[in-house]
């Protein structure tokens, strides 16, 4: 006997759709934050699950506590959308374990076809994100131009040596937090800045727990704060707060341009060359500067790939909505 349409069953194999979709976004998002330049909130963002996100996180607060002592943990889980949190938290920290050493790999042989994908994606990101400005008015435009100055700023701000001392790592992980919340500024690029990406990554290959412990504690400590500002600015200036965060992305194209020339270069602990300052070049000049085929066809081919993809999550993201 068929079963109707709506269906226990049909429900039930809806939301495990649903969550295994959640998993993939953060994968999605993890893998975008191993990447200097690349943040995990502009997935979140065309994903559309960017503001349930930072709801959710702003829910664990000391309302939540009560309401665990009080009612009990099925009913503290559900205030603080538990379930949304660890399919997507789960599929984020899979990521990044499983995807640092293929990211690192990845950006060591083959960075100009990583960076065209990521330059595509953030493409999209930036034309998705500025339609869901219902009006352009000049409170928007300044929004846009602050958001390009200030990425641009932090793109060009000089490197520092990063050190493990466990305060320097807390802190770092508070301060990278935020920005990898922030659709087009990168964590990992801010993790750069402050010297402490080689640490981390290497944290994260070798497995060296307490730095990560530490790391994962200046995290939680930064994404509460933030989480709470960001989410406050969405619910109370929403067209002025996109017009900032899209500025963000405008910015960033420089900081993932695919041709580059070195200018300085760090070397970490395991021997791998980080690019501390550069110049941005086009293709056939990057190809007579630095000897390297710049793989025009290819990085096209990659740009065209990012752009589909964000079309897709878009597509997705639009579906969830409705249901």
């Amino acid at each position: 006997m068929a079963l109707p349409a709506n269906s226990p069953s049909d429900a039930s194999m809806d939301r495990i759709k649903q969550q295994f979709l959640l998993f993939l976004k953060g994968v999605a998002m993890g893998a975008a934050d191993v990447v200097p330049g690349v943040s995990g909130g502009t997935i979140a963002f065309v994903s559309g699950i960017y503001e349930e996100l930072l709801d959710s996180i702003r829910s664990i607060n000391i309302h939540a506590l009560t309401v665990l002592k009080s009612q009990g943990f099925s009913a503290f889980w559900r205030a603080i959308n538990g379930n949304f949190l660890f399919v997507l938290f789960s599929g984020i920290l899979l990521s990044i374990a499983s995807l640092a050493r293929v990211v690192s790999y990845s950006l060591e042989h083959h960075p100009i076809l990583i960076w065209s994908f990521f330059f595509g994606l953030i493409v999209a990101s930036i034309i998705y994100i500025f339609r869901q400005l219902p009006h352009l008015r000049w409170q928007e435009w300044l929004g846009l131009w602050l958001g390009t100055l200030v990425a641009l700023g932090v793109s060009f701000v000089p490197r520092v040596q990063g050190s493990d001392d466990l305060l320097a790592v807390f802190c770092a992980g508070a301060v990278a937090i935020c920005a990898m919340i922030l659709p087009g500024i990168s964590g990992s690029f801010i993790l750069l800045l402050l010297g402490m990406y080689p640490v981390m990554i290497s944290a994260i290959s070798d497995f060296q727990w307490q730095i990560l412990l530490v790391f994962v504690l200046g995290c939680g400590c930064g994404l509460m704060v933030f989480s709470r500002v960001l989410s406050w600015l969405l619910h109370h200036h929403y067209s002025a707060t996109i017009s900032v965060l899209t500025g963000f992305l405008v910015g960033s194209l420089l900081i993932v341009w695919p041709w580059k020339e070195s200018l300085e270069v760090m070397v970490d602990n395991k021997g791998r060359e980080v690019m501390l300052s550069y110049h941005l070049l086009m293709p056939g000049t990057y190809g007579e500067v630095t000897g390297i085929d710049p793989n025009t066809i290819a990085a096209v081919g990659c740009m065209l790939f990012g752009l589909i993809l964000v079309l897709a999550l878009e597509y997705v993201g639009g579906k969830r909505k409705k249901l």
